[in-house]
């Protein structure tokens, strides 16, 4: 019969006699046959199923099959056996590739015909086993769908046991994420989304039937998808997953998820990315549901990074699937929750704009019901926008031409869909442990929000904006609009001003500011930051006049075209900081100053000068010595942090070819050391077997030593110490050009040019030869408030200048020796400097003990205004009269304070968010009650000024726009308050962290560094952290 068969199927006679003939056979199955026929029968049907040329041949095999299978059973089970079945799953049949779908369909008639037998349940362990290995070798959509049908059949071959089931949901899960079209056309698309759907659908039998794979198999998937290997990029076919997710488990899973340690911001980020993708998928049911939930997740702890980098990534993506009506509704309610939820910057909105109108013209082509009905959602969000990033009417001229005819919301509705989608509204019901800060109705002061280890950032522009006629200088500024990094600073300092918020978050200035060496998230050195910002603020109102310049007799004759307009806003910066100051740019302005140094050859008699403008001087801490007897300059290695070299004192340098306008991190100070080089640290060291406890007992004895000293250096002495002649001699001689030799020789430092405001740097960090680690000196530095700098105004040009030192070339001293201080000669000095009156402004404190670790904060005066307006009490005590006396007396005055002016005077103590009243006696109280706190840099306001900023009422009034941007924030933040009242009774149950009061500063040190800061106070238990 076998035989007949065969030669018929692959014979030429026509298709319905063949059809005849074949349902003939088919009916034969009844007739007894033997062992051997049987056999033959199966063989051929199964030749047939698996390799047969055309549908009609297989189709003969399937019928043939079923029928002597049912009728010759015990045959059949003898034939369809485990070793068959093995063959075929690992080997195939014949040219049939093992991973054909054919197979699984062969197996799956097969196990039908013998489900009543005994030998079925071997099959079926069988089958358990290699349905697991078959997913684990990644199945394609075909087979895997296949398979997945297979095992719905017959859920007796799924793997059993807690351990193999768990296995082989993880497997599916990983085993989708590889799927791939294999077609664009609409019926290969349809295919392989029903494939899909037949793999999902499995799952979700399996997490029904265990539910104890649910929960492991969603972790896979989070792994899946924030994977950041670039290499893969998971399959959008994972979203028919989520559709079988219990919608009850949303809020577990998502407070899970954001606020597990272990997730890191990128793997989030990633993760986040790819579950918007999933809105492309065309039958995801609940995409839009998990998506908008965990971006509320990760607004309720403060992950805004996150929320802004996706959100900036997606949104041109998530608007284009407003284009597709399948995927329309889900994109559409993400798209809404993006845009109003990114309140801070138009930037996401901005992106969408130039599409906008396309698909409004679209959506009206179409007049279907359901394309106006998202019409109206889309011109409602429009609207929303529009109102909330006013001031670019020539983006959304355009788009408001266009919707004019639709429904405009009131503006109730949009104040209310603008509050409540918020990143700060979404409240967390998780407990918190972060102190609120003091309310600005107490200080009428704003803090600034740390972003993360900003604290460098934030003790700098709370010292810059208290410098009052800085601030009031940059306020008025018309900026129009342009893109400056001063028009940021502008921004924060509007808002410092105007909030009603206890603290301010300066991300976009923080971003808009921060050297490119400096790494996100780290610890930085404050001063460095400062120096960078002068610099860059001042190079770019450089550029800016350059540029204005070069275009002023184009714009005379010439029509304004766009980059001209440009050009433009450029020039009005210049123009309104350049007026009747020689083009002096406003940093050279407030902040600018002269040195002169002189070098006076011991054996020719010859002088060769230098001038240089600084925006700082950095000074070097000096030997008590060096205040009593004349000798050596200070032995002991002063760092500075931004150029990683171990420093003293010396003239400024600044890169060859270019007019230097600030010093070198050290001041301008030559590199010194004592048995020591200059790059990477390296010294001799005492010990080769130096351990850190020996390290640790020297820094604890020196702290000690010099923390207890009855009589502190104070900042007069480090200045003369800085200004004091030195001899260059020994190692250290001074090659001069006219003796064509190196000759001892005298070196001076004179202020020529005093500054509108004078910063200070104490160069506190000191490279440790013996423990080859930067260790912080903790000397207890006096801080006078009333400061007198003695200033010799040049009377002529530097024209008596060595041939072999022209103005403006860089010099520096041999860095490997010391340069020696010495009494200069009485008849040298016959005039005295002009002593010029400053006053204390501001103080930037470090909490710490090395560089690497610790923390800023800053303590400022409430100055009303330049000139001599508000009491200055001169103390003699605090004048830098005449460095050279000073040295011979060894003078070292102590601050004379008024008590009575002090109290006059208010001063505050700006600790990243929180801001407290304080006094000027707890600044200089500080150090000697907290000696890990210690002044790093100071900020001086010159008395009797002549460019002071002339406003009688206070601060200058603000541009329109920018007032406008803070007034809708204020009313932002009051909803925020409301909100945070009904969720403050929640939190509060749960809240473990306690708190210590405002007024701290005279019980507890404000830096809050854990371990490595000034004590822990101000703020809850930190372990072990760095600068933040």
């Amino acid at each position: 019969m076998d035989k007949i068969l065969e030669g018929l199927v692959s014979s030429s006679h026509p298709l319905p006699l063949k059809r005849v003939i074949v349902r003939r056979v088919v009916e034969s199955a009844e007739t007894p046959l033997s062992q051997a026929q049987c056999r033959a029968m199966f063989a051929l049907s199964t030749r047939l199923v698996l390799q047969g040329p055309d549908p009609f041949q297989r189709q003969v095999g399937r019928q043939v099959l079923e029928a002597y299978g049912r009728y010759h059973r015990a045959e059949f089970e003898a034939f369809f056996n485990r070793g068959l079945v093995l063959g075929l799953l690992q080997r195939g049949y014949g040219e049939l590739s093992n991973r054909d779908p054919a197979i699984l369909d062969y197996i799956q008639a097969g196990l039908r015909l013998i489900m009543s037998c005994p030998s079925v349940l071997e099959l079926f362990e069988l089958l358990q086993v290699e349905a697991l290995r078959l997913v684990c070798e990644r199945p394609a959509p075909p087979l895997c769908a296949r398979l997945c049908q297979l095992l719905s059949d017959f859920p007796q071959c799924l793997p059993r046991g807690r351990k193999l089931s768990l296995a082989f949901c993880q497997q599916l899960v990983r085993s989708i994420a590889h799927f791939q079209s294999q077609g664009s056309r609409e019926a290969e698309l349809r295919l392989y989304v029903s494939q899909v759907t037949q793999v999902s659908g499995l799952l979700r039998s399996v997490w029904k039937a265990e539910p104890d794979t649910l929960l492991p198999s969603l972790q896979e998937l989070f792994a899946v998808i924030s994977a950041a290997d670039t290499s893969f990029e998971p399959s959008v076919a994972l979203a028919s997953l989520v559709q079988h997710i219990p919608l009850q488990m949303i809020t577990v899973l998502i407070r899970s998820l954001t606020t597990d340690p272990n997730v890191k911001d990128a793997s989030m980020t990633q993760a986040l990315c790819r579950m918007i993708d999933w809105l492309s998928w065309p039958l995801a049911q609940h995409v839009e549901t998990w998506v908008i939930a965990l971006l509320k997740g990760l607004a309720a702890v403060q992950k805004f990074t996150i929320l802004i980098d996706v959100t900036l990534l997606k949104i041109e993506l998530v608007f284009n699937r407003l284009w597709f009506p399948l995927v329309r509704p889900g994109a559409l309610a993400v798209l809404s929750h993006m845009l109003l939820s990114f309140q801070h910057s138009p930037e996401a909105f901005h992106l969408i704009v130039p599409h906008v109108v396309s698909l409004v013209h679209s959506f009206k082509r179409d007049g279907l019901p359901s394309s106006t009905a998202f019409l109206i959602q889309l011109t409602e969000l429009i609207h929303c926008m529009i109102y909330h990033y006013s001031g670019f009417p020539e983006l959304y001229e355009p788009i408001l031409e266009a919707v004019k005819d639709m429904p405009r919301p009131t503006e109730e509705k949009i104040k209310m869909a603008l509050n409540q989608s918020a990143w700060t509204s979404q409240s967390s019901s998780l407990p918190s442990c972060s102190s609120r800060p003091s309310g600005k109705s107490e200080t009428g002061k704003t803090g600034l929000i740390n972003l993360g280890n900003t604290c460098y950032m934030n003790s700098v522009l709370q010292a810059l904006f208290m410098a009052t006629d800085f601030r009031r200088h940059v306020l008025s500024l018309q900026l129009n609009g342009c893109n400056l990094l001063v028009a940021k600073l502008q921004h924060l300092f509007a808002f410092l001003a105007h909030t009603q918020r206890e603290a301010y978050a300066p991300r976009i200035f923080f971003e808009a500011s921060r050297p490119p060496w400096f790494s996100p998230r780290s610890q930085q050195d404050c001063s460095e930051y400062l120096k960078f910002l002068l610099d860059r603020l001042h190079e770019e109102e450089k550029t800016s006049k350059t540029l204005s310049s070069a275009k002023t007799s184009e714009s005379k004759t010439n029509a304004k075209s766009q980059k001209q307009e440009a050009v433009d806003k450029a020039k009005v910066f210049a123009e309104a900081s350049g007026k009747g100051s020689e083009e002096r740019t406003l940093i050279e302005k407030m902040f600018g100053g002269k040195l002169k140094t002189t070098i006076h050859c011991l054996n020719c008699k010859s002088v060769s000068q230098k001038e240089e403008a600084f925006t700082d001087l950095s000074l070097a801490f000096c030997p008590p010595t060096s205040l009593e007897n004349v000798g050596p300059k200070c032995m002991e290695c002063t760092e500075g942090k931004g150029d990683n070299v171990v420093q003293t004192k010396t003239s400024p340098t600044s890169p060859a070819g270019k007019k230097p306008l600030k010093l070198e991190a050290n001041g301008g100070c030559d590199p010194i050391t004592k048995k020591a080089t200059t790059k990477g640290f390296s010294a001799e060291p005492q010990s080769e077997k130096t351990t850190n406890s020996e390290c640790n007992e020297v820094q604890d004895k020196k702290m000690s030593q010099r923390v207890v000293g009855e009589n502190p250096l104070s900042v007069t002495d480090l200045l003369n110490y800085f200004l004091a002649p030195e001899i260059l001699s020994g190692d250290n001689k001074y090659y001069c050009e006219k003796c064509a030799s190196l000759q001892n020789a005298e070196k001076t430092m004179q202020i020529i040019e005093e500054p509108e405001y004078l910063i200070l740097t104490l160069l506190r960090f000191s490279y440790d030869p013996k423990c080859h680690v930067r260790r912080k000196i903790l000397d207890n530095v006096s801080l006078p408030l009333d400061l007198k700098l003695p200033v010799k105004r040049a009377t002529s040009s530097p024209g008596v200048v060595s041939r072999g030192w022209s103005v403006g070339v860089e010099v520096s001293d041999i860095g490997e020796n010391i340069a020696k201080k010495l009494k200069p000669s009485g008849a040298d000095e016959v005039t005295h400097p002009r002593l010029e009156p400053y006053l204390l402004s501001s103080v930037v404190m470090h909490s710490g003990v090395s560089s690497e670790s610790g923390h800023y904060y800053s303590y400022a005066r409430n100055a009303t205004g330049s000139g001599p307006s508000g009491p200055c009490q001169q103390s003699t005590g605090d004048s830098l009269a005449s460095p050279q006396a000073k040295l011979l007396t060894g003078e070292s005055p102590s601050t004379v304070v008024d008590s009575d002016t002090d109290k006059s005077r208010e001063w505050f103590l700006f600790n990243d968010s929180r801001v407290t009243f304080t006094s000027f006696q707890s600044v200089q109280k500080i150090t000697s009650r907290f000696p890990k706190d210690t002044a790093y840099v100071l900020f001086y306001k010159k008395q009797n000024s002549t460019c002071g900023f002339n406003s009688a009422n206070g601060d200058p009034p603000l541009q329109k726009d920018l007032m406008d941007a803070i007034m809708k924030d204020n009313k932002l933040y009051l909803q925020e308050q409301e909100l945070s009242a009904r969720t403050q009774a929640l939190q509060a149950a749960s809240a473990s962290c306690s708190f210590r009061p405002n007024g701290f500063d005279d019980n507890d040190p404000p830096g809050s560094c854990g371990p490595t800061g000034g004590g822990g106070g101000g703020g809850f238990s930190t372990v072990g952290r760095l600068v933040f």
